[in-house]
């Protein structure tokens, strides 16, 4: 199919994940400037899909879901090529169903074979590249054969951050360092304890800290934060539209591997990723995108993590190399 008309990126998974796919979109855009990109996503992750200035419209699973049978083809139908970037079995059959004429997925899911008529041979897991890049690899069927550098990737990123008027008032938003220190099971995290002591450093500096998460994450760890006039408890505060303005405002952001971390990076702050070596969850696959990411691990190299075992050499990572990182 050499001129889609019609295109259909499905991602329907986690904020990180959604944020590394917007370099396939940019390059989806450039090759057909004619043809609407629509982005399949969840109702949670549309906020940041918001933020992709190659999409042209957006649809969310949910929404999708509502549908009956017979709309809900009727809506499928009007695209000619759907490309499953995140492999979800529901909305594979959908499209098949909806008789989508290309329809691409990896082939390393068992379900692409009944319902893709496309399927690029890679494996994610075992990939010494970067997960933006992997991206590239459904792009072929589309004649897009090209697999960017991450420096070429970085130079052209196109995310434009929500400009919400926020309740929290403040002039001086540059002095805001905010800590996002849970990941919801999505990276190996810092310790609670570290990032304390890192406030306290920071805040003996002159910085305003931020402590963010969701409510749940906050009830969690909040007793611990210090009570100090520069140091504040912001988590559960903020919807994720208002929390993507926050992010573009500030200094800079340190989190594990996380959905904030990546907005971050998108959104051209300083973002600094605490990362262990464990495959494969390194930084090499899961840094995020931006002109002023920082990926920081404890060593060089790490035997437990190489040998997949548990490790905890995230926690070696020193106070002073995440403030270098910062003020750099």
């Amino acid at each position: 199919m050499l001129n889609p008309k019609n295109i259909l990126l499905s991602r329907t998974d986690a904020i990180g994940d959604v944020c590394l796919t917007l370099p396939i979109c940019m390059a989806l855009k450039e090759k057909f400037p004619t043809a609407k990109l629509t982005f399949l996503c969840t109702k949670y992750t549309r906020a940041v899909v918001d933020c992709f200035s190659s999409i042209d419209a957006i649809l969310t699973l949910e929404e999708i879901q509502a549908l009956g049978q017979n709309d809900r083809m009727a809506l499928l139908g009007n695209f000619d090529v759907v490309v499953h970037v995140f492999p979800n079995k529901q909305v594979a059959a959908w499209c098949k169903k909806a008789k989508i004429a290309m329809r691409i997925g990896t082939s390393h899911r068992w379900f692409h074979w009944f319902y893709c008529n496309q399927r690029p041979r890679f494996s994610r897991i075992h990939s010494p590249i970067h997960e933006a890049q992997l991206n590239f690899k459904l792009l072929i069927p589309l004649g897009i054969l090209e697999t960017p550098s991450l420096e070429k990737i970085n130079a052209n990123l196109s995310f434009l951050p929500s400009q919400l008027q926020l309740d929290h008032q403040m002039s001086d938003w540059q002095n805001v360092i905010l800590m996002h220190p849970k990941s919801n099971g999505s990276g190996v995290e810092y310790d609670m304890g570290n990032y304390i002591k890192l406030a306290k450093q920071l805040s003996s500096k002159g910085y305003l800290i931020f402590f963010t998460g969701t409510e749940k994450e906050g009830s969690n760890f909040r007793e611990q934060i210090p009570n100090d006039p520069r140091i504040f408890d912001f988590t559960g505060k903020w919807d994720l539209p208002s929390f993507i303005a926050v992010i573009s405002k500030v200094k800079a952001l340190v989190a594990c591997s996380t959905g904030p971390y990546h907005i971050a990076g998108l959104s051209g702050i300083r973002a600094i990723g605490l990362f262990s070596q464990r495959n494969p969850v390194h930084s090499g696959r899961w840094a995020a995108l931006g002109p002023k990411v920082v990926a920081l691990t404890a060593r060089k190299s790490c035997k437990a993590c190489a040998s997949g075992k548990n490790c905890q050499c995230i926690q070696e990572i020193e106070l002073k190399d995440i403030i270098h990182a910062i003020e750099s």
